[in-house]
C-alpha cells in the first residue's frame, strides 16, 4: 500500500511540476481570438462610423442648418422633459418596490417579487396600444411618461432588488444602534449602497427612451426617433434624418459619460471575514395595507391593464382573428429569426468574451466598451446605419436576411457577452491545464471542459438575445426582406391601420414568449444575489 502511494505521489508530483505555471494553450490560439474579437469590435463600430461620415459629408454649414433649427429644438425639448420625468419616477416605483420586497415584513413578498419584474414581459408599444385602447386621447408627453414609466420602471426595479439581497445588513444594524430612525438608515446608508444599481437602471431606461418607436408614435409624441422614422420614410435616408440621427446619437454617448461618472469611485464591497448576516426585516404595521394597495394598483397599471385589453381585443375579434394562413408565418418566422440570431450573437460574442476573462488587459477592455457604445445606440440608427452600407457599398445584400441578423447582432451583443463572461469565469483556467496536461489537445479540453461549464451562461444569454430580437421593432422595419412579417411588424401593421382586433393575437403571442425570458432574467439576478 505505501509503495502505491508512493508511486502515485510521485507520478502526481511529477504532473504539477509539468504544469506549474504554463498556461493553456488556448482551442484556437491566442492571435486567431484575438482576430476575431478585434473584427468584431470593428463592426460594431459601423453606426458610429457612419453618423460621422454622414455628418462629415453633409458640410459644416448644411449640418449647422440642419441641427440648429425650431424643429430639432422641439425634439430636444420633447426628449429632455421625458427623460427628467420618466427617469426620477423609475427610481422611484423601481428602488421603492425593491425596499418593500426584500427589507421589509411585506406580506405575500414573494409573489410581489415576481409580480413586480412581469411588466417587462410586456413591449412598450404594446402597452401604448393597451392605454390607447383604454383612453383613446392620449397624447402628448404626459401619456408617454405614463407608459414610458410603467413599461420600463422594472429595469430598475430588477437590479435594486438583487443589489438588496446581497447587501450586508451590519452596516444597517450599526447605524440603528447609533440612534438612527428606520429612514435615517434608509437615506443615510441603504440609498448611497444602491448608487451602482441606481445609475445602471437609470441609463437604461434613459437609452430606451431614446430609442423608442411605437409606443411613442402610437399617441402622436414627437421624438427623434418618430421624427427620424417618418424622414426616412418620406425622403428614404435623407440629410436631415441623417442629421436627427447625428443629435440622438450625441445624447447616447452624453448618457454614458453621465453614467460612468454617476458610479464614483467608492466600494460597495464586504471583504471582512465571517458569513454574512441575514436582513432583519423591518415591520410595516399600518403602513402594511398602503403598501399592499400601491402595489396591487402598480401591478394593475403596469401588467393588468395591457393584458386586459388584448384579451378583450381577441374576445371581440372572435375565431377570426385566428387565421392560420396569417399568423402562423409570423410566428414562424420570428422563432427562426430569435433563433439564428440568438445563435450568431452568442457566437460572434465569445471570443470577446475569451479575451476579456482568459487574457484581460487594457485592449480587451477596449474592445469590450465598442459593443457597449453601439448597443447604446437606438435600433433606427443602427438600422439606417445598413441601409446607408448595404446600398452603397453592397446593394446584392439590402434587405436580406444576413443584413437583419447582423443588425440584431449589433444590438444585442452585451446581452450574450455578459453572460458568456460570467460562465467563463466558472471554468477556471485550470480545469484547462489539467486536461492539457493528461494529453488532451487544446480544442478537445475546450469542448470537454470549458465549453460544458460556460453552457448555461451561454444559454442564458442567447435566451435574452431572443427576447429582445423577438419584440425589436424599428430595425426590423427598415431591415426586412420584403415578405417578411414577425409578429411586432404584424402588430404593428395592423395596428397603425386602428385593426385593434386584429393586432391583439400578435401582442398575445409576444407577451407568451417574453414571459419565459422575463422570469429567466429576473431568476438569473437572484442568483447573483446568491438567493
Amino acid at each position: 500500500m505505501s509503495t502505491d502511494l508512493s508511486a502515485s505521489g510521485t507520478q502526481a508530483g511529477s504532473t504539477t511540476t509539468a504544469g506549474k505555471g504554463k498556461r493553456p494553450r488556448p482551442p484556437f490560439g491566442v492571435s486567431t481570438v484575438s482576430v476575431l474579437a478585434i473584427l468584431t469590435a470593428l463592426f460594431s463600430l459601423l453606426p458610429l462610423g457612419y453618423v460621422v461620415y454622414m455628418t462629415a459629408a453633409t458640410g459644416w454649414d448644411t449640418a449647422v442648418e440642419l441641427i440648429f433649427r425650431p424643429r430639432v429644438a422641439e425634439l430636444l425639448l420633447n426628449t429632455i422633459l421625458l427623460m427628467v420625468i420618466t427617469v426620477p419616477a423609475c427610481l422611484v416605483l423601481g428602488v421603492g418596490g425593491a425596499w418593500l420586497v426584500e427589507r421589509t415584513k411585506l406580506r405575500g413578498h414573494r409573489l410581489w417579487a415576481v409580480a413586480l419584474a412581469a411588466p417587462l414581459a410586456i413591449p412598450a408599444f404594446v402597452n401604448s396600444y393597451s392605454w390607447v385602447s383604454a383612453v383613446p386621447s392620449l397624447a402628448g408627453i404626459w401619456s408617454g411618461v405614463l407608459i414610458a414609466t410603467l413599461s420600463y420602471f422594472p429595469l430598475v426595479y430588477i437590479p435594486a432588488a438583487a443589489t438588496l439581497g446581497r447587501l450586508d445588513p451590519a452596516i444597517e444594524q450599526s447605524a440603528a444602534s447609533l440612534g438612527l430612525g428606520p429612514w435615517a438608515v434608509f437615506f443615510r446608508v441603504v440609498l448611497p449602497q444602491l448608487r451602482i444599481a441606481m445609475s445602471g437602471g437609470a441609463l437604461l431606461v434613459a437609452l430606451h427612451l431614446l430609442a423608442e418607436y411605437g409606443a411613442f408614435a402610437m399617441i402622436r409624441f414627437d421624438t427623434f426617433t418618430t421624427a427620424i422614422m417618418v424622414q426616412f420614410q418620406s425622403t428614404f435616408n435623407g440629410t436631415a434624418g441623417n442629421m436627427l440621427a447625428s443629435v440622438l446619437v450625441f445624447l447616447c454617448l452624453i448618457l454614458l459619460v453621465v453614467e460612468v461618472r454617476s458610479r464614483g469611485t467608492a466600494r460597495y464591497a464586504r471583504i471582512g471575514s465571517g458569513a454574512q448576516a441575514k436582513a432583519t426585516r423591518m415591520p410595516l404595521g399600518l403602513y402594511q395595507v398602503p403598501a399592499q394597495l400601491a402595489l396591487l394598483a402598480l401591478t394593475v397599471l403596469a401588467f393588468g391593464v395591457p393584458v386586459w385589453f388584448v384579451l378583450r381585443w381577441i374576445v371581440a375579434g372572435g375565431l377570426d382573428v385566428w387565421a392560420a394562413d396569417e399568423f402562423i408565418p409570423a410566428l414562424l418566422q420570428t422563432l427562426m429569426y430569435g433563433a439564428v440570431g440568438a445563435l450568431v450573437t452568442t457566437i460572434v460574442a465569445f471570443p470577446m468574451a475569451y479575451l476579456a476573462v482568459r487574457r484581460p488587459s487594457w485592449f480587451s477592455k477596449m474592445l469590450e466598451l465598442s459593443n457597449y457604445i453601439t448597443s447604446s445606440l437606438p435600433g433606427i440608427v443602427v438600422g439606417l446605419a445598413f441601409v446607408t452600407v448595404s446600398i452603397r457599398v453592397l446593394p446584392g445584400v439590402y434587405q436580406t436576411a444576413g443584413v437583419l441578423i447582423a443588425a440584431y447582432v449589433l444590438l444585442f451583443l452585451p446581452r450574450a457577452l455578459v453572460n458568456l463572461r460570467a460562465g467563463l469565469a466558472q471554468a477556471p483556467k485550470e480545469l484547462d491545464e489539467a486536461a492539457q496536461s493528461l494529453g488532451k489537445a487544446p480544442l478537445v479540453s475546450f469542448f470537454r471542459v470549458t465549453l460544458r461549464l460556460s453552457a448555461p451562461a451561454a444559454a442564458g444569454g442567447a435566451a435574452l438575445v431572443f427576447l429582445a430580437i423577438v419584440n425589436e421593432l424599428t430595425a426590423t422595419l427598415l431591415l426586412s426582406p420584403n415578405g417578411t412579417r414577425t409578429l411586432a411588424t404584424e402588430f404593428w401593421s395592423k395596428s397603425s391601420e386602428i385593426d385593434y382586433t386584429g393586432a391583439a393575437p400578435y401582442a398575445l403571442l409576444m407577451i407568451l414568449l417574453s414571459a419565459p425570458m422575463t422570469y429567466l432574467l429576473f431568476q438569473q439576478s437572484k442568483k447573483v444575489a446568491g438567493q
